[in-house]
């Protein structure tokens, strides 16, 4: 199976065969760096290859439509709750730029404390079904030769049922995995003892297949109140995490620390944020960097998500880092959006980029930094110390040392505290006898090899680590939460042609609008409400509201849905325009010099539209060579031809506002007119332009050709150019 471009990604395709799919590759890959890239008139420095197929930057049409790829790894978080519609955001996410596909919890998943096989819901916040993961890596696979790069394909290992989790990822080319023990003591309740024994397990099985890891010590500063307090325990966490990840049999270059500033504004968040970065980099210079925005202060407000992602990411590229992640608003509500998910990796692609080369012309002042950061150490160093004095990690889990929101060495005795011997699976760990034996391949700690046996896995004649033959597939055992019966409906509505708006899952029929209210905030959520009432909306929901001033307006967001489908080949399709190339402008009016007259006619004052249709500054005609003389608003017809004679221009612009008059029609056919009575209508074309005119109504009133909404310089000049070639 082959994805093409211009077809849909068919995930029946995919689930076929299935039980017998073996993952084309293990481990994590990273983005192979180009150490001095030309594109269009441009050098690059910090970019990787580029891609066989994607979407460039909006922007791109500007520059040749290249579209470099930094050499940092993007993220794009997923978490749909339909594996399914996974896969297709996947490959979104892929051609926007995306190469390392987070698959996070979704529908209370990360509750569940034990491995459920063939259940949909999962395990320790992930999508654990071995049909699941088999079908978004057999995805991956396809994207990879569609884009022509390797996808990594990520999701959690934790809960009690780490260790097994950890085994399903190796068998099914998981490429990356969050591991963390101290995540499952402190924010899951898991037994301290028990977390910290699972995790050496499942880390010596990720270490097995090259799988990265990713700490969660971040989540320290998503949950603290103060979190620019809780620095010198981040630097903790991933200390202990990072040593512990060693120790389990990790290679410091496949460890990876998840990186989070602590603050955001109003405080003065980069300069504090930048000490941070620097010292932790400096601390724990042998592992890599995972980047992630903040989302401790995040609200639902998309710019203002947008732009503590732009700032984090400029702190990435001066303190470096070798993923960047990307978050979006709508992450609290379990379903991010389609269009969220790529805003993020197009956030994250476009400050890259633009900052490519930055840290040649931007030093940091080492002398201003160094106090701050050594102090910042040796809060860090004055902590580890203390943990060890009460006697460790474990005793100072009980004494709440962790997420306490004084600036340690301060205390304010809010920190979280787990008891030893209490939480989930408290007192399940039991020491090894002497002849233990397992005949697993990735196995941590003691194990006793029986007499003639080299790898503890030959005495089954390899393990399902080595023979996939071996893995028993499980399909999924719910009759009515399955893939196949929620397929059924989106297949019958394709199968009939039928369009809805989707945001979060096919066909859901959600659409989000904005609109601006001269009210108050509480005003004017009960009036877009009701304004969505009347436009017959249903599952009316209001996402954020930004005070434009607290009386005079505020703006709102909101989602709703549509009750109704349309049909694909019911469906008018607008005209696409035929443009020319810019180089074949250049080129023709550099060999045809060519003048136009212009202004607006009639009793109209408006010009901006005229203006930018003219003006070099906004792309205008006169950008590829042609000549103009502007006449100014309120121009009579006369003026018009009349200048179009004096000057000796090919070619009269004329603007015009529509009047319940037809004002505008009367016009029209003046300029027809007098341009026949003046001798000049076969020597001269007439093209007029305005927001609610077309072609049809140019053409039905004498006019060569009309342009309306939306009209650039370069669709004139392409008219231009085409018509005198003639």
């Amino acid at each position: 199976m082959d994805l093409k471009p211009n077809e849909k990604l068919d995930v029946n395709e995919i689930l076929k065969d299935l039980e017998s799919y073996v993952p084309r590759r293990k481990g994590w890959a990273w983005r192979k760096h180009v150490d001095e890239a030309k594109k269009h008139d441009f050098t690059y420095y910090q970019t990787s290859e580029d891609l066989k197929n994607s979407v460039p930057l909006p922007s791109a049409h500007y520059f040749g439509n290249i579209d470099p790829q930094p050499d940092e790894v993007i993220t794009s978080e997923i978490a749909s709750g339909k594996f399914e519609e996974d896969i297709r955001r996947m490959r979104m996410a892929a051609w926007h730029g995306a190469d390392h596909i987070m698959v996070i919890r979704t529908l209370g998943q990360s509750h569940i404390d034990g491995l459920i096989e063939g259940t949909p819901e999962g395990i320790g916040g992930i999508p654990i079904t071995r049909k699941q993961l088999r079908a978004s890596r057999k995805a991956c696979d396809l994207i990879e030769d569609e884009i022509g790069r390797p996808i990594n394909f990520h999701s959690y290992v934790s809960g009690v049922a780490g260790p097994e989790i950890a085994v399903l990822f190796a068998e099914e080319g998981v490429n990356a995995a969050h591991q963390d023990p101290q995540y499952n003591v402190l924010y899951r309740g898991i037994n301290p003892i028990r977390s910290f024994v699972d995790a050496a397990a499942a880390k010596h099985v990720m270490a097995s297949v090259d799988m990265l890891q990713i700490d969660g010590a971040h989540n320290a500063n998503a949950s603290a109140k103060k979190a620019w307090n809780v620095m010198p325990e981040l630097i903790v966490q991933h200390g202990i995490n990072c040593m512990f990840s060693v120790k389990a049999g990790m290679k410091k270059d496949l460890i990876s620390l998840s990186t989070v500033p602590p603050t955001t504004v109003p405080s003065p968040e980069f300069r504090m944020n930048l000490i941070y970065a620097l010292t932790l980099r400096e601390v724990m210079r042998d592992y890599k960097f995972r980047a992630q925005m903040n989302t401790r202060y995040i609200e639902a407000d998309l710019f203002d998500a947008t732009r503590i992602h732009t700032l984090n990411t400029v702190l990435s590229r001066l303190t470096s880092a070798d993923i960047q992640s990307t978050i979006t608003p709508d992450e609290g509500r379990n379903v991010p959006w389609h269009i969220n998910s790529i805003r993020g990796v197009e956030t994250a692609k476009h400050a890259l980029i633009s900052l490519d080369g930055i840290k040649k012309y931007v030093k940091i002042d080492e002398e201003a930094v160094r106090p701050e950061i050594r102090e910042l150490k040796m809060r860090a160093i004055l902590m580890l110390e203390e943990i060890q004095e009460m006697g460790g990690y474990f005793e100072a889990v009980e004494d709440g040392i962790f997420v306490d929101n004084g600036n340690y060495p301060e205390r304010h005795g809010d920190g979280i505290k787990r008891p030893k011997n209490g939480g989930i699976g408290a007192g399940t760990i039991v020491p090894r006898d002497e002849d233990y034996f397992a005949p697993v391949s990735a196995h941590f700690g003691y194990n006793k090899l029986p007499e003639g046996i080299e790898k503890p896995e030959d005495a089954i004649g390899g393990d399902t680590l080595h023979k996939p033959e071996k893995i028993q597939y499980i399909d999924e055992l719910d009759e009515n939460d399955n893939v196949n019966t929620r397929l059924k409906e989106v297949n019958e509505n394709r199968a009939k042609g039928l369009i809805k708006p989707e945001v979060e899952w096919s066909y859901d029929g959600v659409i989000q609008l904005d609109m601006t209210i001269p009210d108050t905030p509480e005003y004017a959520e009960a009036a877009a409400i009701e304004i969505c009432k009347k436009m017959n909306l249903e599952e009316i929901q209001v996402i954020s509201k930004t005070v434009l001033h607290p009386t005079e307006g505020t703006y709102v967001e909101l989602r709703a849905k549509v009750p109704f489908f349309v049909k694909r080949d019911e469906l008018t399709l607008p005209k696409k325009p035929d443009l020319l190339e810019e180089d074949v402008l250049f080129d023709f009016f550099k060999k045809h010099p060519t003048k136009v007259v212009a202004g607006t006619v009639g009793n109209d004052e408006h010009n901006v539209g005229m203006r930018e249709i003219l003006d070099i500054k906004h792309g205008g005609i006169e950008k590829y060579g042609v000549k103009y003389t502007y006449l100014g608003t309120s121009v009579p017809p006369e003026k018009m031809i009349d200048a179009a004679i004096e000057t000796g221009a090919s070619a009269i612009l004329a603007s015009f506002i529509v009047t319940h008059s037809d004002v505008h029609v009367e016009n029209m056919k003046k300029l027809h007119e007098l341009a026949i009575e003046k001798g000049i209508r076969d020597k001269v074309l007439i093209i007029v332009g305005g927001t609610q005119l077309n072609n049809d109504i140019a053409v039905e009133n004498h006019m060569d050709a009309g342009f309306g909404r939306g009209t650039k310089g370069i669709h004139v000049a392409t008219y231009l150019c085409k018509q005198l070639q003639k």
